[in-house]
């Protein structure tokens, strides 16, 4: 390793990782709590530092989707502070807690801040965690011996609210627009058609995307679905593999039914020299980037997130690395579209002999709501411990591609720097947007749109429009339009020329004209 002389001690390192999980069907299954759960973790990211719990005076915890939304739900009841529950089941007693937003770009977020914070004098050990038990809030809601997962701890917790500003917009909830498969298979089918391919081409690269993935969840302890699959099982549509939306089997979605936790233990190198952690255990973050794209209905491209490329991007030049330099890599899967418009923008190849995950990904590892990166994070902390002085990139996604956080670790030791993105985010917030009209009758041409089967049999089928005027609107078949769907679900509908018509509150689309 880099000789360390020299380096500032208020330096920040990355010091501990840890994960858990507690699946249901396990012979050694706990009924955990998201709290246990996190609890775990935690303990598993002390014992890997060898630092005391007591040394923690900073608790950072991500959201469990039960406190993600103002109407989420907590079928077995939750804490009122879950750092502070976390903290408590550690035996320390931090003097900050907080509670982060919303969104998948939490954990990497939380990384590159509270590393500012340490670097600042602000904070000495900080520990960040987040943990889901919704296997279990399913398993075991309304059973009369269910757990209860209610506890009151209290104390100061700073709870930073839900972050969802810009994210559903009312013309979206009218329209039914709210299921995340929902917004990605928008996304994606747009990006198809920008390629000009064929549904056929489309789902077989999908498929050839995430059959790597599968190997690397099969042969992870903490994995939701540890099966290997073909590309070709992943997207044949079968009663096990129901489609979700078009172009989605259920196989390729993010799994969210899932019980798993992830912890972090950060500090400064001179704290991590005075416990007498290993330096071969020292992690430095080397760059980081946080950018937030615009609302979905009011980007320039649906098919693209240069938020995201840029994110991941910026990270690795004040890595001063560049995407072929690295060793391990892992981007956020909660579908394929993320991934491929971040290798896109980086020039990696989806067959990328490294791999694009280090965890098996969102849908076959698991996706345990906003904290899946911080088991991206514990994995490439893994990877590059066991090959010193190596690089390893971590994409954390938020939202529908709203928020991209990207970090690129590595043993070698670099000073700190607190990188701003203000510029960036400036430079990104400049391009401007089609503008969205909401009320509209008339042609139009057909942007992009899925198709979600109903378990009843109906469909719902939303389009994005481009009016001739440049502006979008959004628009949905009525029920029972059978011949609407079916165009929808055509070769190619993007690009067909629509009729629509006001139908009350929502824009319906009255016929394709092709």
């Amino acid at each position: 390793m880099t000789d360390l002389t020299g380096l500032d001690p208020s330096t920040p390192v990355l010091v501990g990782v840890g994960q858990s999980s507690d699946p249901l069907d396990s012979p050694h299954y706990h009924r955990w709590s998201a709290v246990e759960l996190a609890a775990a973790a935690a303990r598993e990211a002390l014992a890997d530092a060898g630092v005391e719990a007591g040394e923690i005076d900073t608790v950072a915890g991500v959201r469990q989707f039960e406190v993600s939304t103002p109407y989420a739900q907590a079928p077995l009841g939750r804490s009122d502070s879950f750092p502070r529950s976390v903290a408590g089941r550690l035996g320390a007693e931090p003097r900050r807690a907080i509670l982060e937003v919303t969104g998948g770009q939490s954990p990497q977020h939380l990384v590159a801040e509270l590393a500012r914070a340490i670097a600042a004098g602000e904070a000495g050990t900080v520990l960040l965690v987040g943990a889901e038990a919704i296997s279990t809030a399913r398993a075991w809601a309304g059973k009369p011996d269910a757990p209860d997962f209610g506890e009151t701890v209290g104390g100061q917790l700073e709870d930073r609210g839900y972050g969802l500003d810009g994210m559903l917009t009312g013309l979206e909830l009218a329209h039914g627009l709210v299921a995340p498969p929902t917004y990605y298979a928008l996304f994606e089918n747009a990006r198809r058609h920008r390629l000009g391919l064929s549904r056929a081409e489309y789902a077989e690269a999908i498929g050839r995307l995430f059959e790597p993935f599968t190997e690397v969840a099969a042969a992870n302890p903490h994995a939701a679905a540890p099966v290997r699959r073909t590309a070709a099982e992943l997207m044949e549509v079968t009663d096990r593999n129901r489609l979700i939306t078009d172009p989605y089997p259920r196989y390729v979605v993010a799994r969210d039914q899932v019980n798993q936790g992830a912890a972090v233990l950060l500090t400064s190198v001179g704290r991590a020299a005075a416990y007498g952690v290993p330096r071969e255990r020292w992690v430095f973050l080397h760059g980081a980037s946080d950018l937030v794209e615009r609302p979905v209905l009011d980007r320039p491209d649906l098919g693209l997130s240069p938020a995201s490329v840029r994110a991941a991007a910026t990270a690795l030049e004040r890595a001063g690395t560049t995407p072929d330099e690295l060793d391990a890599i892992d981007l956020y899967s909660c579908f394929a579209v993320p991934v491929f418009l971040v290798c896109d923008g980086l020039g990696i190849a989806y067959d990328d002999p490294r791999g694009l995950t280090r965890t098996g990904g969102l849908p076959f590892f698991g996706g345990p709501g906003n904290n899946y990166s911080m088991h991206a994070i514990a994995e490439v902390v893994a990877a590059v411990r066991a090959r010193p002085g190596s690089r390893g990139l971590v994409g954390a996604n938020g939202g529908f591609c709203s928020k991209y956080s990207a970090g690129v670790y590595s043993t070698e030791p670099v000073p700190f720097r607190a990188w701003s993105d203000a510029g960036l985010q400036a430079d990104l917030d400049r391009v401007p947007g089609p503008g969205v009209t909401e009320a509209y009758a008339g042609p139009a041409t057909i942007e992009t749109c899925t198709v979600a089967p109903r378990r009843d049999g109906s469909a719902y089928a939303v389009v994005v429009a481009r009016l001739p005027d440049g502006t979008r609107t959004l628009a949905v078949a009525a029920d029972g339009d059978d011949d609407v769907v079916a165009a929808l679900l055509g070769e190619q509908p993007i690009g067909s020329g629509v009729e629509l018509r006001r139908t009350g509150e929502v824009n319906t689309v009255a016929r394709v004209l092709g």
